[in-house]
């Protein structure tokens, strides 16, 4: 797995988008039991923070020890530095398993292989996301010929699963149905910077050429988003159980 976050750790946690409250209340409902859940590839904690108002416990692990450091505390989350695909959690530890815009950086056969031996035999696995935001018409138009066109071939390989809403990753499990979610946001224009300051592209550009991208359409933005704009995160989930 590739550790794209550990040096702008403190960033990731004060920009990234968090999920909507109807998400974490749909996989409650889908539970039978709460007592213990795995957040994997925890990344600032802020999923294992919602899990944990609802399970007595939540492991949550990531290989970055400084995303870790930045992420949320309380009593009943158990932090730890773990590969995806080998812990040492007994097996059938788990009701349910979450992963949040991270298993496209996992080896899935190796992952899943994990997910089967410490989820439960009524465990749930949710796989979490969110693809490109949504603003208004012009910004819209700016971000995407940024994203494609400007930064395009600095994005790694496996951001397509994103691009393809998650929809062509392996899923070997039973497919619970699931409705659409989005999160809504009013933003500052210079919290949307510092959001587009995370993107990893903008960080691979910077390294390659020695300056920041985002500076290249900061002037066009600000004119087309204003100083404050609504943003809209379209919510990918795929939901499954263990097969028979």
């Amino acid at each position: 797995m590739k550790d794209n976050f550990s040096t702008q750790s403190s960033s990731y946690a004060r920009y990234r988008p968090a999920y909507p409250q109807e998400l974490y209340k749909f996989l409650k409902e889908k539970l039978t039991i709460t007592e213990t859940a795995w957040d994997c590839g925890t990344g600032n904690g802020q999923v294992a923070g919602e899990l944990a108002n609802f399970f007595q416990k939540v492991e949550a692990t990531d290989i970055s020890k400084q995303q870790l450091e930045n992420a949320v505390k309380k009593p009943n989350i158990q932090y730890s530095v773990k590969r995806a695909e080998e812990t040492n959690f007994p097996d059938n530890s788990f009701d349910l398993i979450t992963v949040a815009q991270a298993v496209h950086w996992f080896n899935f056969k190796t992952f899943y292989n994990e997910v089967e031996r410490v989820l439960k035999p009524n465990g749930i696995i949710a796989i979490i996301g969110y693809s490109l935001f949504k603003s208004n018409l012009e910004t819209d138009k700016l971000i995407h010929k940024f994203y494609k066109d400007i930064i395009g071939p600095f994005w790694d390989e496996e951001r397509r699963y994103l691009d393809e809403k998650y929809q062509t990753i392996p899923f070997p499990f039973q497919e619970i149905e699931t409705p659409a979610f989005q999160q809504e946001y009013q933003w500052s224009f210079d919290h949307l910077i510092g959001y587009l300051e995370t993107w990893s592209a903008v960080k691979h550009y910077e390294k390659e050429k020695g300056e920041n991208p985002v500076n290249l359409i900061k002037n066009e933005l600000k004119t087309a988003f204003g100083n404050e704009n609504k943003i809209v995160f379209p919510i990918l989930l795929r939901l499954g159980k263990l097969n028979d």
